[in-house]
């Protein structure tokens, strides 16, 4: 939704990154086009306060993996191609209208964003968040030592 930007604010930037996925035999599979934020002029403290999301040490996953094998458990991989966009924003964001997105007439309003996106500072930390609440509604206890990793015993 276009709103005015508000006294104070700075809008962020977009930027469509333009990709071409090929194959093994150098064929195009795919063109891609995702809309990126420009959170390189965020300033922690200002615009956001944090940023930290935990991610998994090599090891960990190396002991899960084995783990895994000796006690022939299945394995259950999940890739959330979206990921970030499903984060929640904590913060006020403001973005400026994207390439080809222009309306006439509201070239001075700006869009508030509710989700994160990809280039946000604050993206990381907004999807953990929101993954962390989903795990633990399914029952799975974050481990205290390496907060990447959840169990759930049944």
């Amino acid at each position: 939704m276009l709103t005015d930007l508000p006294a104070g604010q700075k809008p962020i930037g977009l930027k469509w990154i333009y990709k071409i996925k090929r194959d093994a035999k150098d064929q195009i599979t795919k063109h891609k086009a995702p809309l990126v934020a420009k959170g390189y002029i965020q300033q922690q403290g200002v615009v956001y306060e944090e940023v930290f999301a935990p991610v998994a040490r090599l090891e960990t996953i190396i002991l899960v993996l084995a783990l895994l094998a000796q006690n022939s458990w299945p394995v259950h991989h999940l890739d959330v191609k979206t990921a970030f966009l499903h984060g929640d924003l904590n913060e006020e964001v403001f973005v400026e209208h994207p390439e080809g997105f222009e309306r006439k007439g509201q070239e001075h309003k700006v869009y508030k964003l509710i989700k994160a996106l990809y280039g946000l500072n604050q993206a990381p930390r907004a999807w953990n968040i929101k993954l962390d609440g989903v795990m633990k509604e399914h029952k799975f206890k974050r481990c205290k030592l390496e907060q990447a990793v959840y169990v759930k015993h049944t």
